[in-house]
Formats: C-alpha cells, structure tokens, sequence
C-alpha cells in the first residue's frame, strides 16, 4: 500500500460471440436521429438485448465493445442502458478481458479562479476529454471515491463563499454513461475529511464541520439501498487526513487531530466486520489530502509488521513543488499540483530493475492537478 509522506481467464476471442453472424452496429455509425430512439413502443425495454440471440452471448457481445462508445449505446434503449450501468455489465468486462482504466483528474481551469473540470486521461497519444459539468457549486475540501465504475464526490465546502458554507451534497458519476446523479446526503455535513471504499461500503471519517467544529463521527454508505449510516466513531477527532482500504480494513492516516501538536503520526484502523477500531502508532508522518512537499519521498507501508519503506524521488523541477499520486496499471502517477514549465509526470514502477524504477510520460492533465482518480470498466 502505498502512502504520501511530507510536510504534507484470459481473454475470451472474437469468436466467442459469433455463434449468429453478425456486426454490432453502434448509433454513431447509424446516424439514427434522436427521435427515433424515443419513438420506440413502451415494452422494448423489457425485450432481449439483442433481438435472435441468448441473453448470455447478447451481454458478451455488448461487453467486446470499446469503453469508449459506452455511453452512445446507453441511449439505444433503457434495456441497454440499465445493462451498460450495472455491476454485472463490469463483471463481464472482466471475463473477457476487455477491462480498460481511465484517469480522471480535476483540473484548475487558466484564467477562471476557483474553478475546476474533470477531465479524462487514456493515453499519451489520445486528446484529452472533458466531463459533463459536475453538479452543485464549486467546492473545495471535498472527498472523492471510485466504486462499481463510479466516481462519488462527497460533501467539502462553497470554494466562492468560505468554510463556513459546508456542504452534505453527494453526487456520482457514471463513467459508463458519462453522467451525473444526485445521492443522498450525508448525516453531517463537512470537509476536509478522510474517505475510502472497504468490501463494497464508502466510509467517511472525521474532518471540519460547522463553524469549523473539528469531527469524531463516522459513516458508512450502501450503494444498494442509497443511504448514510452513522457508525462508530474515531477516538479523536481529526482533519486534514487521507483515507484508504486496504485488507478489508478501513485506514486514517496523518492529518491533524485535537490531541496532537501539528500532524497526527497514528494511523486509525476500522475492522467492519468486528465494528472496531484501532490505533498504530508508528504511522506516516504528515499526510495531507494526498499531497505533499519538500521531503520528496513515497513511503510503501508493510501490513505485517506495520513498517514504513522510503522511496526517494528524482530531482526534477523545484524541490518545493507538490503532487498528487494515483495508481494506474500497476505503476504510480504524481501529477503536479502547480503549473511548471516543462514539468513531466513521473512514474514509477515497482516491478523495474533498480535503478530504473522512476519514468516520465507525458500523461498531463491540461492544467494544475486538484486530485485524481482512475476508473476501471
């Protein structure tokens, strides 16, 4: 598990699909007019996927398809759309082998103060492309999680008015069908807190809330049902801290807490099955909202004995610039968090020999990196 430390079956072939002689033929290459899609009678949707063949072959020859014309065929049908925007459609994805990761950074736009956009990174060589405006005012301090192939942006504060206007608002995105829902609000509104997905359940934990009131509560929430629950709190409070599952084990690390004198080094540990909490105290030193600066080191974390491995960066660009890390194909990303001429995103990969681990590739997002996530479907 890797943590930021500083002042801060095979593929199934073509053929497995082509029992009836067929060609997928996408809207896009139909130039069929919108209307035409809203004029169809009220049961198609209750009919098969694919008119002629099983249902089984229909799914696997729907998940062959490239990611990117997702959502073009959601607007086919609501059959097709409610296929495309389930679980199991990712399931199947993933036994063919047709999985494909994404980045999504949020960018600070050039010129315009305060604001932000999501846009995707999928390769060097491929133009980058902007999502649909993301709901709500423009906020700051908020979390974000990846579950199911959906990006959930969770709560913060109205980045064009102060911390006193906390937020409760939850919305999620569908990378599937490239939009945006409302969800239900969180029990307390807050920011600056620690998120992450554990066995299927987001949990939130801690931050600032209120009139800057710092926060102990805790909650969980199922996708299922589209509710928050207040679950058992944290020790202490705490804010400013970074979250992440690992080992079915829900972990709060760094940060600041109340019975501290600047960062927090204990690392809080939530066991969902056993509805508890620990403390370890040898934890990393200074993590701040994946961010951080000046020391220019990675810290990998061992489960077994609770350790800490440092992993030293090159030097490249200022020794006071700051990144935001994210894991993408086995290899980690830092983005940086400010705009620096000729800045390239480093990468590194565990697996090298040594001395090679550290690369650069010229995945960059168009602007300064707020955060960043990656969504695999």
């Amino acid at each position: 598990m890797l943590a930021l430390v500083g002042a801060r079956a095979g593929p199934v072939h073509s053929q497995t699909c082509l029992g009836a002689t067929m060609r997928l033929m996408l809207p896009a290459e139909q130039n069929v007019p919108s209307k035409t899609m809203t004029q169809m009678p009220n049961d198609y949707s209750y009919s098969s996927l694919i008119p002629g063949l099983p249902e089984d072959v229909a799914k696997i020859c729907l998940a062959l398809v490239s990611r990117s014309y997702f959502p073009v065929m959601g607007a086919v049908s609501k059959r097709w759309m409610t296929f495309i925007g389930s679980r199991e459609f990712i399931a199947v994805r993933k036994e063919v082998g047709k999985l494909e990761e994404w980045i999504y950074v949020l960018t600070a736009e050039a010129g315009r103060k305060g604001r932000s956009c999501w846009e995707v990174l999928r390769s060097p060589d491929q133009k980058k492309r902007r999502l649909p405006p993301m709901p709500g005012p423009n906020k700051a301090g908020f979390g974000v999680v990846v579950l199911d192939g959906k990006l959930f942006v969770m709560a913060g504060y109205a980045a064009d008015h102060g911390k006193e206007f906390v937020s409760d608002e939850v919305y999620c995105y569908h990378a599937c069908l490239n939009r945006w829902t409302a969800l239900a609000k969180l029990n307390v509104a807050r920011h600056d807190f620690a998120c992450a997905e554990v066995k299927g359940v987001i949990y939130v934990a801690g931050g600032l809330g209120l009139a800057g009131v710092s926060l102990n509560s805790v909650e969980a929430y199922n996708p299922q049902q589209n509710k928050w629950t207040l679950i058992k709190s944290l020790r202490r409070p705490r804010w400013g801290c970074f979250g992440c599952g690992f080992s079915d084990k829900l972990y709060i690390m760094g940060g600041r807490s109340s019975f501290t004198i600047g960062n927090t080094r204990s690392v809080d540990v939530y066991e969902p099955d056993r509805h508890t909490w620990e403390e370890l105290k040898r934890g990393c030193v200074m993590v701040t909202s994946n961010a951080w600066k000046n020391q220019r080191s990675l810290a990998t974390f061992n489960p077994a004995d609770n350790s800490w491995q440092r992993i030293l960066l090159p030097h490249t660009g200022s020794s006071s610039t700051k990144f935001c890390l994210r894991v993408f194909g086995m290899k980690v990303l830092l983005f940086s968090l400010e705009e620096e001429p000729g800045y390239q995103t480093l990468m590194y990969d565990p697996a090298a020999p040594t001395g090679y681990e550290w690369q650069t590739t010229k995945l960059k997002p168009s602007g300064s990196c707020i955060c960043s996530v990656s969504i695999e479907v």
